[in-house]
């Protein structure tokens, strides 16, 4: 596997972290939303430029490690929380909110991320983590809703 691949993979070092690669990954998520805030179409860019490169990166690992959604691939975290936080606002309650609620959807993987994760290569790897970034989202939608902030 080339160096570019395994960079990306495991979002510039990040899924070396030795614990927690993926939770590592999310916080850093989180702060690359944090530092786009206000700049939205960088991010309306960067997420779909990073999933398109995560499904054939994430395979090529995945492939060349001979193991399925090995630990050192973290792009899905980093893909995942950007949309999670998609469109909501950037607060700290809210990004803390997010993290927590998208760790535990991408840990739990209910149907039908749990379906999405058996998908093929770097299909499988990116999908499960945009499946909980969306149940995410919309959770906090309905919350800030609910709670009269959004």
């Amino acid at each position: 596997m080339d160096q570019f691949t395994k960079i990306l993979a495991t979002f510039f070092g990040i899924g070396y972290f030795p614990v927690a690669p993926g939770t590592a990954a999310t916080a850093v998520g989180v702060a690359l939303a944090l530092a786009l805030q206000g700049y939205s179409w960088a991010y309306a860019v960067v997420v779909p430029v990073l999933f398109a490169a995560g499904v054939p990166v994430c395979g090529r690992v995945e492939k060349a490690l001979k193991q399925k959604d090995p630990g050192i691939i973290v792009l899905d975290e980093v893909v995942g929380v950007l949309i999670a936080l998609a469109g909501l606002p950037m607060t700290w309650p809210v990004a803390i909110s997010v993290f927590f609620l998208f760790r535990a959807f991408d840990m739990f993987k209910i149907y039908p991320i749990n379906r999405l994760e058996a998908l093929p290569g770097g299909w499988g790897i990116m999908l499960d983590d945009v499946m909980a970034a969306v149940y995410t989202n919309i959770i906090m939608r309905i919350a800030l809703r609910w709670a009269g902030i959004y």
